[in-house]
């Protein structure tokens, strides 16, 4: 068996079965389809959906928390394996929508962190509007890392091969399907782990997508384990010496962060719009307690965490590596970050990728083990390009988003990534437009959620009560541009009260592409007229 990274299509015209409105039931057509043959594959599953569906995963990892999935389009489901190596493979899902309903688009989806779990509600998402969608397992299942273990196969697959491989054949099998080509009309959409294959693929591949939307990308993914792990060495455990308690980080800590901050912007009302401009100002010293230690007030340890914890994580000969946890973010960052546990994924990356060594203790971790991992760059998933003309060049489209509390991944790495990328590529930021967008969302927190107006229809979980236009809507943005030639140069968000369509819009906001920045003009903070970019 020959195992290669190209999927090239070897399709008999008997093996084709286009679908066409005189064939007799979507459901007859899609149990009789034939997919087209792939090299190193082999079909797992072939099953028709009935609209209003609620599709049962069986085979899904526990972990992955996805038993279902509610499918509203009638759907025809393909999965796949795809043997990648002798010792790899695969899994790629494929829901294709009724010929009546599709739109002549692919729409590959990501995974989270550093798992192995399909993101059927970004496919559902999809589907629900005329794509093709496709889902893949990236090359392992769950939540953990232990298949990375000796495997650099299936690290690989992890980094980039699996998305690859995954939207190659979801291609042909949808054009095989459709019986048309989706040339012009290849879209991926992903955030944190998802994110940083989205620009990976395109960095690599530059002809595999027309259209690329990515939020939060966890972009200089070795040296982002690296910070994240550092932050229980900083923290320390729960209960030890000047351990700081969830309830203060989101209590004293977080109002004196806004106390300082929150003016900045113009407008008192709980968000930053711009957590840079508090980065360089807040002085966690305020904090200090004068006599004795209470619940107000915070000792001379506890003052240096919170220093530590805005700082930027600095590698051997004083290089910056990472940048700091943005201000505001802290609230949200004591559900992983400030947990006084060990960040998951940072525990995985350098247990079975980096040093293949089930034992490493992340209570031990230094600057050294950030090194080690720059070092090694395990599948090559450091993903920090520097030039991406190739994929200008095919007419390719970026869209990134981040949210500016975003508490896992901070929004400064991604405004340094667009910075250095504009260096490599000698373009201002005006040149940089011709194929990139950048938004900054502010008070939204990793992917999703937050207090500002954090929806704009980025994902399957994120996209009711928005409507699919491209004002409001990112995928929707992504279309026009590519389809219709019309950038995007703002994106509105929008928050409904307690985060429920059903009690009405809370607020929306114009999200400006960076470097500009969203700037109070006047009038109603919670309506988007009152703001512009400047």
């Amino acid at each position: 068996m020959c195992f290669h990274l190209t999927l090239a299509l070897t399709l008999t015209l008997a093996l084709i079965l286009p679908l066409s409105a005189t064939t007799p039931s979507f459901q007859t057509q899609c149990l009789s389809f034939a997919p087209p043959v792939l090299p190193n594959t082999t079909l797992r599953l072939q099953e028709h959906i009935p609209p209003n569906t609620t599709l049962p995963l069986h085979g899904t990892d526990p972990t992955c928390a996805r038993p279902t999935q509610f499918l509203s389009i009638e759907t025809c489901r393909i999965a796949l394996t795809l043997h990648t190596s002798p010792r790899s493979s695969v899994i790629v899902d494929i829901f294709l929508p009724h010929p009546s309903a599709w739109r002549g688009r692919t729409l590959t989806t990501d995974t989270d962190g550093i798992d192995g779990c399909i993101k059927y509600e970004d496919m559902a998402y999809g589907v629900t509007h005329g794509f093709a969608s496709v889902g893949t397992n990236v090359g392992h299942n769950g939540t953990s890392g232990v298949s990375f273990l000796n495997n650099e196969d299936v690290v690989v697959d992890f980094a980039w091969r699996g998305v690859r491989s995954a939207a190659a054949a979801g291609r042909a099998v949808t054009e095989a399907f459709y019986g048309r080509s989706v040339a012009g009309r290849r879209y991926y959409i992903g955030c944190s782990g998802g994110g940083r294959q989205g620009i990976q693929v395109a960095s690599m591949f530059p002809d595999e997508f027309d259209g690329v939307v990515v939020g939060a990308p966890a972009l200089n993914f070795n040296a982002m384990a690296a910070w994240r792990a550092r932050f229980y060495t900083i923290t320390g455990a729960v209960g030890s010496e000047g351990f700081i308690t969830e309830e203060m980080w989101k209590g004293r800590i977080h109002s004196e962060v806004l106390k300082q901050c929150d003016a900045i912007d113009g407008v008192v009302d709980g968000v930053l719009t711009d957590a840079s401009l508090c980065a360089g100002v807040f002085r966690p010293e305020a904090l200090l307690c004068t006599h004795r230690v209470t619940e107000s007030c915070l000792s001379a340890k506890q003052v240096e965490i919170v220093r530590e914890v805005f700082s930027p994580l600095y590698g051997v000969g004083g290089t910056m590596l990472y940048p700091g946890l943005a201000p505001g973010a802290e609230s949200l960052a004591t559900q992983r970050l400030l947990s006084g546990t060990p960040f998951p994924y940072s525990v995985d990356w350098f247990r079975y990728a980096v040093y293949s060594d089930p034992s490493w203790d992340p209570a031990s971790f230094t600057i050294a083990d950030a090194q080690a991992a720059q070092d090694k760059n395990p599948g090559n998933a450091a993903t920090w390009p520097s030039d991406l003309s190739p994929f200008r060049d095919a007419g390719g489209k970026l869209l990134v988003y981040h949210g500016g509390a975003d508490q896992q991944i901070t929004g400064f790495n991604t405004e340094k990534w667009y910075n250095y990328l504009s260096r490599g590529m000698r373009a201002r930021s005006e040149d940089l437009d011709e194929f990139v967008r950048f938004f900054r969302v502010p008070g939204m927190g990793h992917c999703s959620g937050g207090v500002g107006a954090w929806q704009i229809g980025q994902n399957g979980g994120a996209t009711q009560g928005i409507d699919f236009e491209g004002r409001y809507n990112v995928l929707a943005a992504m279309v026009d541009w590519v389809e219709n030639g019309v950038a995007p140069e703002t994106i509105v968000g929008t928050r409904f009260v307690n985060d429920s369509v059903a009690k009405g819009v809370e607020l929306r906001r114009t999200h400006c592409r960076y470097p500009l920045r969203s700037t109070y003009v006047g009038g109603d903070a919670s309506s988007m007229e009152s703001w512009d970019c400047k």
